[in-house]
């Protein structure tokens, strides 16, 4: 199925707009051909399974993958019975040339690497990208209101991004991403390993293999990240926010922070909380320590 049938254009798609988007029931039967485009497209399987066609071959993505797409891939698509339902956002090329050249970060990612960049979603980040399409769908298509629906995404995506090399396995890679959430991290390893659906031997293997660690030194990476932003960024006690990680002993959560880090966390506090709002002050002699 390499041969390209057709090529859609934003011109006919958007008019004078900068973003559009689409539902559609995609239909069972093979696709005759493959199509690409002049604009970029962002869609979603938002139900059922959906059987991506590429001149590379073809792939079938669960409900919840996201598709980013350039206007050089050329794919074809096609529902796994018949509830497949797709999201489309066709999106403006100088928008999308805006967004690289204003952050730089995104280089190499979504839609600007070589190839068609696949991403899982869980049932918590569907809800945010339907209610951020709901938004999307409603109010204006100009070039503002893309930003504002595309910008919370990619910089969600990106905070998930965890480097594994081209060959890594795309579980490994959903269950990084769903390792920086307390509902997994809170139960250690076992929760790393239960989010991966593998044997434990297994999940060792490929993550010793990958990233060069253990799952469970993984996931304390993760726990202390968490507690640095709880830290800095409320009152709460130090109990709390150990308990929070999932550790219950605190003598061990100040080790695991003070190896992370390099500070204790009522020093990590003062220093990302009180020395940038009042520097020089006085230590408050209440000061959780």
């Amino acid at each position: 199925m390499a041969t390209v049938l057709r090529t859609l254009r934003h011109a006919e798609i958007l008019g004078p707009d900068a973003v559009a988007l689409t539902r559609a029931t995609l239909l069972p039967s093979r696709p005759p051909g493959l199509h690409d485009h002049d604009f970029f497209e962002l869609l979603w399987v938002q139900n059922g399974t959906l059987r991506h066609h590429s001149p590379d071959g073809r792939r079938d993505l669960p409900e919840g993958t996201l598709l980013f797409l350039r206007p050089e891939h050329a794919h074809a698509l096609q529902g796994r019975g018949a509830d497949t339902l797709v999201v489309s956002v066709t999106l403006h090329p100088d928008l999308i040339d805006g967004l690289s050249a204003r952050h730089p970060t995104l280089a190499g990612q979504f839609f600007w690497g070589p190839a068609p960049a696949i991403r899982p979603r869980d049932i918590r980040q569907r809800t945010e990208l339907n209610q951020a399409a709901l938004r999307l769908e409603r109010g204006p298509r100009d070039a503002l209101a893309a930003e504002a629906f595309l910008l919370p995404l990619l910089a969600s995506l990106t905070a998930d991004e965890v480097p594994l090399p081209a060959d890594a396995p795309d579980w490994l890679r959903a269950t990084c991403a769903a390792a920086a959430t307390p509902r997994v991290f809170q139960e250690g390893a076992a929760g790393f390993v239960r989010a991966a659906g593998r044997a434990h031997p297994h999940v060792s293997r490929t993550v010793q293999r990958f990233l060069g660690q253990t799952p469970t030194d993984y996931v304390n990476a993760r726990r202390m990240a968490h507690a640095a932003r709880r830290l800095a960024g409320t009152g709460d006690s130090l109990q709390e926010i150990a308990q929070d990680c999932g550790i219950e002993n605190l003598s061990h959560f100040h080790r695991l922070f003070r190896e992370a880090h390099g500070l204790t966390p009522a020093a990590w506090r003062r220093l990302h909380q009180r020395e940038v709002t009042q520097p020089g002050h006085p230590k408050d002699a209440t000061e959780d320590i």
